[in-house]
């Protein structure tokens, strides 16, 4: 492992040069239009965030004011008070909900990304007859949606034994295509084949191989697939699956609230404020370390 461990090292120098080197000067004037295009842009992509989160604390007067307002002129609690009261009148308590979501999206995550890194890594590093075919299905499986999948996941679900178990929402998950196509063409194009054969020399199992040198190289991508997953998984309802009102998730009891009419609007308008952030604390710190570990990937053989 010695070997493996100076060849990453050294690549690290290579790349840290290549994506730290200043390059070309610019003008000043060029840098100041640069900067306030990107403003421009930055603002417009923040706008729907900034408009969920001031909707979340506006009373039902402003929800409903013509022409709408886009800041709160009045914030307020009441809309997360709502929340509280009405979730505390079902016979399921609202922690329940929570770790309901919590556990399914934990679980089929990290399972995912296992499996599509071991997956990966098997498709495209150990070569062994059948493998194209393979990865031929895998991609050919990404045209087809959620909704044309939806009937057979039900029926295997169900000859399984699944149904009505957390497992009915795991298991379909950890299969999905994306991470593994997105996960092989990852291995494929950071981690040059001479590095793992230094590995096998100094006597490196393959798990250890994998464990080592490929998880921590191929970081970026499975970041990627934390984010997918999280996204996917928070805002599910789990209706198709899920029929014992204890096992549902957070995303059908919120929904739920929303169902209610305009007397709702305002919990409504919290929930989707709820729905989104989780998702975006898991982006917010994942990004960084994307853009930490792009410094660092990328060897060509």
């Amino acid at each position: 492992m010695e070997k493996a461990q100076r060849v990453i090292d050294e690549r690290k120098i290579r790349t840290s040069k290549k994506v730290f080197n200043p390059g070309p000067a610019r003008s000043t004037a060029g840098n100041v239009v640069n900067f306030v295009f990107l403003c421009i842009v930055g603002a417009f992509m923040v706008l729907p965030l900034v408009y969920t989160v001031c909707n979340a604390f506006k009373p039902l007067d402003e929800l409903f004011l013509f022409p709408p307002t886009f800041f709160v002129r009045n914030p307020t609690l009441d809309n997360f008070q709502n929340i509280s009261v009405l979730m505390g009148q079902s016979w399921v308590p609202f922690s329940r909900y929570i770790f309901n979501t919590l556990f399914v999206t934990i679980v089929a995550t990290v399972l995912h990304i296992i499996a599509a890194s071991l997956a990966a890594y098997v498709l495209e590093k150990r070569k062994f007859p059948g493998a194209k075919v393979m990865f031929k299905v895998v991609v050919l499986s990404l045209m087809f949606s959620a909704a044309v999948t939806g009937i057979p996941n039900y029926i295997i679900m169900s000859k399984l034994g699944m149904i009505d178990t957390y497992f009915a929402l795991i298991v379909p998950y950890i299969a999905s295509s994306i991470g593994l196509y997105l996960m092989k063409q990852f291995v494929s194009s950071s981690i040059p084949d001479a590095l793992l054969e230094a590995a096998r020399i100094d006597g490196a199992s393959e798990l250890k191989i994998f464990a080592s040198i490929v998880m921590p190289l191929v970081k970026p991508a499975w970041l990627t697939l934390l984010l997918f997953s999280v996204q996917s998984l928070w805002g599910t309802t789990g209706n198709t699956f899920i029929f014992t009102e204890s096992l549902k998730p957070l995303n059908y009891a919120l929904n739920q609230i929303m169902a209610g009419g305009i007397a709702r609007a305002g919990a409504g308008a919290a929930v989707g404020l709820l729905m989104l952030l989780p998702p975006l604390a898991v982006f917010v710190f994942s990004q960084t370390r994307i853009l930490d570990t792009m410094a660092s990937s990328g060897i060509k053989d």
